[in-house]
């Protein structure tokens, strides 16, 4: 990740569950075992450069895991 979440994330959304999500089996490999959810939400950044931005902001989550890959989609 190269910004910082800067709050609570808001609005989250489950995108995809099991094996609606594309990336399941590298997630595993990588992670773990795990009920992977695919999420989106929205919150305040802080990018590289100090500014601070509203945006959407997609990842996976697995329980006892947690959030990974976090990535900006769109500003706000």
């Amino acid at each position: 990740m190269d910004f910082e979440v800067v709050g609570d994330i808001g609005g989250i959304e489950t995108i995809a569950t099991g094996s609606g999500i594309r990336e399941r089996g590298r997630l595993r490999k990588r992670y773990g075992q795990g009920r992977w959810r695919k999420r989106k939400g929205f919150a305040e950044i802080r990018l590289p450069s100090g500014d601070i931005v509203r945006a959407e902001l997609h990842w996976y989550e697995a329980t006892g895991i947690g959030r990974r890959e976090m990535k900006i989609k769109t500003f706000i």
